[in-house]
């Protein structure tokens, strides 16, 4: 190591790899600190649902180097679906388990930084003693608004004893924290509701060029599921409560044009109740999910890609799904359906924006763009590859955390 070299700790339960599965974020990013001369560790958890392949696990910690990185992987239950109290019950085993994966962990060397991205704020407490007992940097990095989440999506109470105790951590976090960073562009807004006095660092997810070019082709069959000469709008990721999929579903069904189909590639737990919604439709077609580097391979099918949100208080804080991304890379238009302050959508020109849950504003966004030349549409579509790489390299990102440690 270099004078310059920092030892870096990124805390994320749901952390993933390219072996792994999702999520990536920190993949990348951490790959690019190695690339920068610094050791970076990723503490995860054995089990997520969104994992394709689970870690190997010999007792209750494991040490995998994976590309530079030093995953430490943390044993935890096995909970299922991503909704269910045993998903409350891994957050609480994780953060019970992280003092074990620091005491592993400083053995080799201390750290200069520890990034705590909030999932769940359950870990603040313990992440906060170690860094403070340690003298590193505390960095609280926010990707979801906890319990704030819970509230608006999950309809739970703002009085339930969870809601209470993982408010009073993330407000715990915040106050305490050396750096504040988020990926949610108007997040600012949402610290000040809190009555604190603070900044935070805006860092956006990103895409990994290399990844996008080196895209694997689809599995046969794949071209026989849609039928041909068809206008597609495809909707590729996480069959979630939060993608609000019933609004251009019931758009869908509206539509006359039996050309016109919509193709939802992905898994969930909405997606049963999504395929009863659109039982009766022939031109609504499920497919399942498919691997991260064939996710561009499914997006060259599609003629719009489609992506919406719910019409809550939440989205006004930011937005940064990662699937935006590899739609505005495939140079295919978007079709958006949000109340988002900040739509990049909107500011990179690359689609159209419509109401979030507004049937009637998809299904008129849907048609305006059926009615579009194919030049109109590609242009859009370039618009949003340009941005994306002008924007949102992990390269680029990495150099922001980079300055933070």
């Amino acid at each position: 190591m270099t004078k310059d070299s920092k030892v870096v700790w990124i805390i994320n339960q749901y952390a993933g790899s390219p072996k792994h599965g999702m999520e990536f974020r920190h993949f990348y990013i951490a790959r690019e600190l190695v690339s920068q001369g610094h050791t970076v560790s990723i503490i995860s958890s054995s089990y997520s649902h969104l994992f394709s392949n689970l870690p190997t696990i010999k007792g209750v910690y494991s040490i995998e180097n994976i590309e530079g990185i030093n995953y430490c992987w943390i044993k935890v239950i096995n909970y299922g679906n991503a909704s269910g109290w045993k998903r409350v019950l891994k957050w609480f085993q994780f953060a019970i388990r992280l003092k074990g994966a620091f005491k592993l962990l400083k053995k080799e060397s201390k750290p200069d930084a520890i990034f705590l991205s909030s999932t769940s704020p359950i870990g603040v407490a313990a992440t906060l003693k170690m860094a403070n007992s340690l003298n590193s940097k505390f960095i609280f990095e926010v990707k979801d608004i906890w319990p704030l989440t819970l509230i608006e999506v999950g309809n739970k109470s703002p009085y339930h004893p969870l809601i209470l105790l993982m408010g009073y951590l993330e407000k715990k976090a915040l106050k305490n924290a050396d750096i504040i960073t988020s990926n949610l562009s108007n997040f600012g807004q949402h610290i000040k509701n809190l009555t604190i006095d603070k900044d935070f660092e805006y860092i956006p997810n990103g895409i990994d060029f290399t990844q996008m070019k080196n895209r694997v082709p689809l599995d046969k069959g794949f071209d026989k599921i849609i039928p041909p000469n068809s206008f597609v709008i495809g909707y590729a990721g996480t069959v979630g409560i939060a993608n609000a999929l019933e609004f251009v579903i019931k758009a869908m069904k509206q539509i006359k044009d039996k050309k016109i189909v919509l193709v939802i590639v992905g898994d969930g737990g909405e997606k049963e109740s999504l395929q009863i919604e659109a039982a009766n439709s022939d031109n609504i077609i499920f497919i399942p999910s498919v691997s991260k580097n064939q996710v561009q391979s499914i997006i060259s099918l599609f003629d719009v890609c489609y992506i919406g949100w719910r019409a809550k208080k939440l989205y006004e804080f930011g937005i940064s799904p990662n699937k935006l991304f590899d739609y505005m890379y495939s140079s295919t238009p978007i079709l958006h359906s949000t109340n988002t302050p900040l739509d990049l959508v909107s500011l990179a020109n690359c689609g159209l924006s419509v109401e979030a849950e507004n049937v009637s504003l998809i299904k008129e966004g849907i048609l305006k763009f059926y009615n579009m030349s194919s030049q109109e549409r590609a242009d859009l579509g370039a618009n949003g590859k340009k941005y994306v790489i002008e924007n949102h390299s992990y390269s680029e990102l990495a150099k922001r955390y980079d300055s933070i440690v």
